[in-house]
């Protein structure tokens, strides 16, 4: 029997919270069923505390369960646990806290969060004013909910079109905990409001938004007849999340063959990953994680607007998939989950708020990331050389963001060098090699190892005995200007600046060496002012061995590769000169220099000039301003020649 039936009417600000809770809040109309799932787990997680609190307590607790209950004839979708229940009282102030005093201020706070995209402004939590109850009139035209706390006799009926008023009605049976019915708007597809009685699709939602809640979230479903009969299709009850939360678990007790099928789970990638991060965190601020770096870099790794990997979980009820926020965008390649006790979300649990506690995480598991990455490369060379050649140039971005790190970052670097043709070197290592008197870490960059090996730049150091590091990731270039050292030790480009290789040179070869500047100095003049468009200067090199001439920057000019990138982006940047070198060793170079002390005024001297400094961009890879110009010329002294 029924008690009487009350009607409540909503106060205007009510109303104009549920316009928002149906129209603003939430970007996926899909997340309703989230909401009331979790507020059944929630039932059931306080049933279970409140039974071990109060052993005298009245309950059900053999099986305690989630029920998704449809009619697809009647257009209704029923949420049912056997849960905690509610008191009329509970309902009144749960359900009904929307229509209290304080719904104006929340209002006013969404819509300013609202008109200024502005996520902090509607710190209130999921569970404030029934905002998470209140999401099923997106997909519904009316909601009764019926519930009956466990010790009690009396329950409640609660129902709403969620427009003006509400009925409120005590009942003198209803099962114990909480059952929640939706009368579904029709279905459509265009405003994506879909089936919401369709197995299939509450099937994908689940598995989607509550696999890992602890409780089993179970629906009848009917199986198609067997061929040949003409009985209908046998019903069964199906549970439809896996309830396996392996982070919830300890290490200790999972194997590595579910590692691998709960990795393949969350990143929906057939290959096993390389490395395996179990993390926990207990305190002030729990929070579990398994993580995992892949095998291979994912095809859209480099590319702008690519998935990231990480999801993010609040008391195993989903939040986001691809979560900004927990690891910086260098470590977009981690896949994984990241199951948080307890986070300031926005109001429709879609965003994070930026707080202490999502900073904290996102310290913790940068760290706990970058030391699995350290203890591969001492533990496993072979794994480690895998995860660097996946992921390094991502990695190395690093460099460049994340200053907190970058002193690691620089440790766990690898980067090919002149020591080895095919092995990749540390920092520290090239450091530990270095020469008696060496003062600096060497290094070029470039496109490819090949054209830095045959680079003129390069010659000088190969026959002196020094290393060079040899970049050619596009990072490379950037980052190299922002670090200007490593534990102590400065780094210098062999193409850019003045490079002097023989520091310990008695006074005798010094002297020898100015006197040879003095002698080619009116060659370099007249060279300069041939070439004064496109270089800045002309002067001896120190660097070259074989070729005759290269072309190098100053100090803290960009490189020709940077300059050409920015290029590609749309970026016009004004032009660089650069300076040509000329070895005075070289018989071109000095044949030049007696060819010009015997006729200063030869006008070919201007033409060979172009040759040389066409000679040195081709050498290093450039590209011509005239290729024309300079085939004509080559053709030109190649027929006088002969």
């Amino acid at each position: 029997m029924s008690g009487k039936v009350e009607t409540h009417e909503f106060q205007a600000e009510s109303r104009q919270l549920l316009q928002l809770v149906v129209h603003s809040i939430y970007s996926n109309k899909d997340v309703f069923l989230r909401e009331l799932i979790s507020n059944a787990s929630d039932a059931l997680d306080k049933l279970r505390l409140e039974s071990l609190r109060d052993g005298d307590l009245d309950a059900d607790t053999a099986d305690p369960h989630i029920t998704l209950e449809t009619d697809p004839e009647a257009r209704t979708l029923t949420v049912r646990d056997n849960g905690i229940g509610m008191s009329r009282e509970e309902v009144k102030g749960l359900i009904g806290t929307i229509a209290k005093s304080g719904t104006a201020e929340f209002v006013r706070k969404l819509k300013e969060a609202n008109a200024n995209k502005d996520a902090a402004a509607s710190a209130d939590l999921i569970g404030s004013f029934g905002v998470g109850f209140y999401s099923s009139f997106m997909v519904a035209d009316r909601v009764t909910l019926v519930t009956r706390r466990a010790g009690e006799r009396e329950g409640t009926r609660w129902e709403s079109t969620g427009e003006g008023t509400y009925e409120l009605e005590a009942l003198d049976e209803a099962p114990q905990g909480t059952s929640v019915t939706l009368h579904l708007k029709p279905t459509d597809t265009e405003d994506h409001l879909y089936d919401y009685t369709d197995v299939h699709r509450l099937r994908q939602i689940v598995r989607k938004h509550s696999d890992f809640i602890p409780w089993p979230v179970r629906t009848t479903v009917e199986r198609p007849a067997t061929d040949g009969e003409n009985t209908s299709g046998e019903r069964t009850v199906e549970t439809l999340n896996s309830m396996k939360a392996l982070w919830a678990r300890p290490q200790s007790e999972i194997s590595e063959d579910e590692y691998k099928e709960f990795y393949k789970h969350v990143s929906h990638d057939w290959s096993d990953p390389l490395e395996t991060i179990h993390a926990r965190a207990e305190g002030t601020f729990e929070y579990q994680a398994v993580l995992f770096v892949p095998s291979h870099a994912p095809l859209d790794l480099y590319q702008q607007g690519g998935r990231r990997g990480v999801h993010l979980y609040v008391r195993r009820v989903f939040i986001m998939d691809d979560c900004t926020s927990l690891l910086p965008n260098y470590l977009r390649f981690v896949k994984g989950v990241v199951d948080a006790q307890d986070l300031s979300l926005n109001v429709s649990r879609e965003a994070l708020q930026q707080d202490r506690q999502i900073q904290l995480m996102h310290r913790r598991l940068v760290k706990k990331i970058l030391s699995t990455v350290a203890a591969l490369r001492e533990k496993d060379n072979e794994r480690y050389r895998t995860f660097w050649r996946e992921f390094g140039p991502a990695v190395k971005e690093g460099l460049l963001s994340d200053t907190d790190n970058r002193e690691t970052l620089l440790d766990l670097a690898s980067f090919p060098s002149t020591h080895h043709p095919e092995e990749q070197t540390s920092l520290r290592d090239y450091v530990s090699r270095m020469k008696d008197g060496q003062e600096h870490v060497y290094y070029l960059t470039g496109e490819s190892r090949a054209r830095l090996e045959n680079s003129p730049h390069i010659e000088a150091f190969r026959a002196k005995g020094y290393e060079v590091l040899l970049l050619t990731d596009p990072v490379d270039e950037v980052w190299v200007d922002q670090i200007r050292e490593f534990d102590g030790t400065p780094l210098q480009s062999i193409a850019k600046g003045q490079v002097d290789l023989d520091g310990g040179a008695e006074d005798k070869e010094r002297t020898e060496d100015k006197q040879r500047a003095e002698e080619f100095e009116p060659l370099l003049a007249r060279l300069r002012g041939a070439l004064s468009e496109d270089v800045k200067d002309v002067r001896l090199s120190s660097r070259l061995t074989t070729s005759p001439a290269c072309v190098v920057g100053d100090a803290h000019d960009i490189t020709p590769n940077l300059e050409k990138m920015y290029r590609a982006m749309g970026q016009e940047l004004p032009r660089v000169k650069r300076i040509l070198e000329l070895n005075p060793d070289h018989p071109l170079v000095t044949r030049l220099k007696d060819g010009h002390a015997a006729d200063d005024t030869d006008p070919a001297l201007g033409e060979i000039a172009e040759l040389l400094y066409g000679m040195a961009l081709l050498a290093e890879g450039g590209e011509l301003a005239d290729p024309t110009r300079f085939t004509r010329l080559l053709a030109d002294r190649l027929a006088a020649a002969l």
